[in-house]
């Protein structure tokens, strides 16, 4: 009987652990910055691992008065691929964490 309550306390602690090994690496996650492109690198999108944008620029030759909904296009495209891949380093870094044991909820 005590044997399983020493058990349960060792599992505890792990997941104590765990737990503040996420959240630090959760913050340190979101300092990171990943690039994403469109356009032939006609723009370049910059976001945080917060997912928040963190710079746009979009190279005058992409510019065309006549014809807008392109480099909106490529805009929203850049932003898109962007923000996948925050979600793609999110998990691929919590997937360290947990052994690629998906916790809900958490990523």
């Amino acid at each position: 009987m005590f044997g399983n309550q020493g058990n349960m306390a060792n599992m505890m602690k792990k997941v104590q652990k765990l737990q503040a090994d996420m959240a630090k690496l959760q913050e340190e996650l979101k300092t990171r910055t990943l690039e994403s492109t469109a356009g032939g690198g006609a723009i370049k999108i910059v976001v945080n691992g917060e997912k928040q944008l963190v710079s746009v620029k979009i190279d005058p030759g992409a510019v065309d008065p006549e014809d807008s909904e392109i480099l909106e296009d490529m805009i929203m495209a850049a932003v898109n691929e962007a923000m996948k891949k925050v979600d793609d380093m999110m998990a691929q870094e919590m997937g360290k964490l947990t052994g690629g044991i998906k916790i809900p909820g958490m990523f």
